[in-house]
């Protein structure tokens, strides 16, 4: 029995599809350089069921954690006039991470939410968030190099500052859509 058929079973078991099951079907569908004709059986099965109302599909939980773009921001902030004065290259990456793990998180699932949680943090800690960054700004400008040869978790195209910048907001920063280049 393929990847498909078992999901498929066990979605009929369950009484829905999760979004890691339509995300491994989809992998397989994409991946695959020909479905055998039990998948299609399977899949075929599927679509009736959800359209039946027999197997629900879960959508998508959108959330955001606000804390991170206060976080990311403050950061930027520092580590900009850190460099700005000094010959010091900071990591913002790690910084950032420093900071948030010593802050609660704040996360929204509407607009409306994020921007309640963004004035509520605001108001009530932006001196924790400007505190933590500092410690991790201090912490990282302290560090000695332990770790050459360690690797990000997404490797930036730049080592320099603006492509980390640019790379965090494009993973965390609220509506963030970077620029197109110009050709």
């Amino acid at each position: 029995m393929s990847s498909i058929e078992k999901i498929v079973e066990q979605a009929l078991h369950d009484g829905y599809l999760s979004p890691a099951m339509e995300s491994e079907v989809g992998r397989i569908c994409d991946t695959a350089a020909e479905l055998s004709i039990d998948e299609y059986v399977a899949l075929d099965r599927l679509m009736s069921c959800l359209l039946t109302g027999e197997v629900v599909a879960v959508p998508r939980k959108q959330f955001i954690n606000v804390m991170e773009e206060l976080v990311l921001t403050e950061a930027i902030a520092q580590v900009a006039e850190i460099e700005s004065t000094s010959g010091s290259t900071l990591d913002l990456g790690d910084i950032a991470a420093y900071a948030l793990n010593r802050l609660p998180p704040l996360y929204a699932t509407t607009e409306e939410g994020a921007d309640y949680q963004r004035q509520k943090a605001r108001i009530e800690l932006a001196g924790l968030i400007a505190e933590q960054v500092s410690k991790a700004v201090g912490r990282n400008l302290n560090q000695p190099d332990f770790f050459p040869n360690r690797h990000s978790l997404k490797r930036s195209e730049g080592d320099g500052f603006l492509s980390q910048v640019s790379d965090l907001l494009n993973d965390h920063a609220h509506k963030f859509e970077p620029e197109k280049e110009l050709v």
